[in-house]
């Protein structure tokens, strides 16, 4: 049986994390037949503008997950409700503007995609729970053969329980749904990436950006912010070399087979040579 090779990217943060990203893509040891990437802290760190958004795409990457920062950027409101690629978290209420799914053809068969946001530690927003159930069951009805799931949360206990009852209630030992389980949000890459009743999951992807700074961010105002508890503006932080975090997965008709944790540092100016390097936010 064919296998289908899966990326997921952590929060890519900042014009460090994008040219990263960019450039790894283009490299040409580097194929994949779907590529998801979180993308809220995309332009300068908070929020994704519609000129980034147009060049991720272009850059190879099919589907586009975020978080709580996704209305950080206020010209998203022009482009979420036509964007087929983007998706922002489904247990916001209902009304809100984008979709909490998309839907994939991939080798012919059908992927779903889910982003999900966690209520641990985070901004007041609806029960992912019988959301995120009924949405599963929808998907199902609608054909798809491979569900993913960004789940953008704080606490690590919420993400490790989420995912469990989602690989116990929706997935068989011959027969897995949900694929891929992936946790966004803290920007710190987990070691616990494994394989829960045929549905491939790690507790975070980490991110995409400057490996100097503070989870993307400069040291000083995050210094200044956490040591004093008073306001400071945030700044995304830049650095000689980019960290590349993610994970790969492959999977088959009913199963996620393998997961590899992707964790790379590297240089800047070599990167340079493989891709168009921008000059946004």
């Amino acid at each position: 049986m064919e296998l289908i090779k899966i990326l997921f990217l952590g929060d890519i943060t900042g014009r460090q994390g994008r040219n990263a990203v960019k450039a790894f893509l283009a490299s040409s040891e580097n194929k994949y037949d779907f590529v998801i990437a979180n993308i809220e802290n995309a332009s300068h760190g908070f929020g994704l503008t519609k000129k980034n958004y147009d060049d991720l795409l272009i850059s190879g990457i099919n589907c586009m997950t975020s978080g709580n920062h996704i209305w950080d950027k206020k010209d998203i409101y022009e482009y979420i409700d036509e964007s087929q690629e983007l998706v922002r978290p489904i247990n916001y209420p209902s009304g809100t503007h984008g979709k909490g799914s998309q839907i994939f053809t991939v080798n012919g068969e059908k992927i779903g995609v889910i982003n999900i946001l966690g209520r641990v530690f985070m901004p007041p927003i609806d029960s992912p729970w019988q959301i995120a159930s009924d949405e599963i069951q929808r998907l199902k009805e609608e054909g798809v053969k491979h569900i993913f799931i960004d789940f953008h949360a704080e606490a690590t206990a919420e993400k490790i329980c989420f995912a469990k009852y989602i690989a116990e209630e929706f997935n068989t030992q011959q027969n897995a749904i949900v694929k891929g389980f992936f946790g966004t949000h803290t920007h710190v890459q987990t070691a616990d990436e494994q394989i829960i009743n045929g549905m491939a999951y790690i507790t975070d992807a980490g991110f995409c950006g400057a490996t100097d700074g503070v989870i993307g961010m400069e040291f000083t105002t995050s210094l200044k912010r956490l040591s004093t508890s008073l306001p400071e503006r945030y700044e995304v932080a830049q650095s000689k070399t980019s960290q590349i975090n993610g994970v790969e997965v492959l999977i088959n008709g009913t199963m996620a087979t393998q997961i590899k944790r992707i964790n790379l540092i590297v240089d800047n100016n070599e990167f340079q040579k493989e891709a168009a390097i921008d000059t946004g936010g």
